[in-house]
């Protein structure tokens, strides 16, 4: 199975702990010994943000923020690209074809982010749209997709799955709501929704949780359907 899971910075490396990177990685190659073609993507998580706040507060522009952030995602996808050794592609491809021919090659491409005004989040989904992938799977830091943002309202209802237009139409409520965070953002929704990719949202905190749910479909997280 092709699969290309994408990772959330502040839950590959919420302190630099490189015992949490190994982890993953372990995953990773677990995976692959077992058959599957692996892609990641690494988001930028907490170390991003501060670089974007005080970027931010020293008066740079939102374009000069986004390189920040852009930079330091692929700072995060090297420290997996080392974990993972000569697995991997040496270094954060840069365009969905290279990290296509990586996957042809059987080795592991680890995406950071690419332009300006695009998360993580939709480099996943275009990644696994270019790739035909069988699966994606956000491993986040919230167990899945749910009515409301659960930090404002701990009664909001999960959804152990949902089809790609109700995703599109809940995140898109969420991401309407100032400083509520979505567990997908709406660009993601929509690609996913326009390739049919089958994703599982879920938390990725425990990397085995993310091995269950590619390895024997198990999870508690969200599944997306077309």
């Amino acid at each position: 199975m092709r699969v290309i899971i994408s990772v959330g910075g502040s839950v590959l490396a919420p302190d630099l702990d490189d015992e949490r990177v190994r982890a993953y990685a372990d995953c990773v190659e677990t995976l692959r010994s077992a058959g599957h073609e692996i892609g990641l993507v690494v988001g930028g998580g907490k170390i991003a943000r501060e670089y974007i706040e005080t970027g931010r507060d020293l008066g740079a522009n939102e374009m000069a923020l986004d390189q920040l952030g852009i930079r330091v995602t692929r700072l995060n996808a090297r420290l997996l690209i080392a974990a993972l050794g000569e697995a991997a592609v040496p270094t954060p491809p840069e365009c969905y074809e290279t990290a296509a021919a990586a996957l042809r090659r059987s080795e592991i491409p680890v995406m950071g982010g690419m332009v300006p005004g695009q998360t993580t989040d939709a480099v996943g989904a275009a990644l696994a749209e270019t790739v035909d992938a069988d699966l994606l799977v956000y491993a986040t830091s919230v167990s899945g997709v749910y009515s409301e943002d659960p930090e404002d309202n701990p009664d909001a209802t999960h959804y152990e799955e949902l089809a790609t237009t109700d995703l599109v139409d809940i995140i898109g409520d969420i991401e309407m709501s100032a400083g509520s965070n979505a567990p997908v953002d709406l660009l993601a929704a929509k690609l996913i929704q326009r390739s049919g990719t089958r994703t599982i949202v879920l938390d990725g905190t425990d990397p085995d949780d993310v091995y269950r749910a590619i390895g024997a479909s198990e999870h508690d997280g969200t599944e997306i359907v077309p």
